[in-house]
């Protein structure tokens, strides 16, 4: 394991997906890192869920270095695709997200991310993201 602020290079390339490579150094866990289906621009789509309740609060973005920063801190980072930054959830607005658990799917192309949320987690005051009902119209029910 390198030691804490050295940045990690040669991520082993991962022969299922086109982007296998961070795209921005990082010191995340070599072993972590190698686990990781990344999107060209090198990120992974991270949900996020309330820890007490299981209520799907966001969605953001992650490279590696902000996995790094999530796991080591235990405070939400993220990377801000229109900004080209890093941002903590709660920095600038207050409504921080500590994190209790960070788990990989099976595919390693999504994290999830459970957090003890204070505050609203939606950048428009509300507690989640997700408050905008679709009608669903479909008849198919379930045997």
């Amino acid at each position: 394991m390198p030691p804490p602020d050295a940045p990690v290079t040669g991520v082993p390339s991962d022969p299922n997906g086109p982007a296998s490579v961070p795209a921005r150094p990082s010191r995340l866990d070599p072993a972590i890192a190698a686990q990781l289906r990344r999107t060209t621009d090198g990120l992974v789509a991270a949900v996020v869920r309330a820890h007490d309740s299981g209520e799907v609060l966001m969605v953001a973005w992650m490279d590696d270095e902000a996995l790094h920063r999530t796991l080591t801190t235990g405070r939400a980072t993220y990377w801000s695709r229109s900004r080209s930054e890093y941002w903590v959830k709660g920095a600038t607005s207050g409504h921080h997200q500590y994190v209790r658990s960070v788990a990989l799917d099976c595919d390693g192309d999504a994290l999830l991310v459970s957090v003890e949320q204070v505050g609203a987690a939606c950048h428009t005051g509300h507690r989640t993201c997700f408050f905008t009902e679709l009608p669903v119209t479909g008849t198919e029910v379930s045997p």
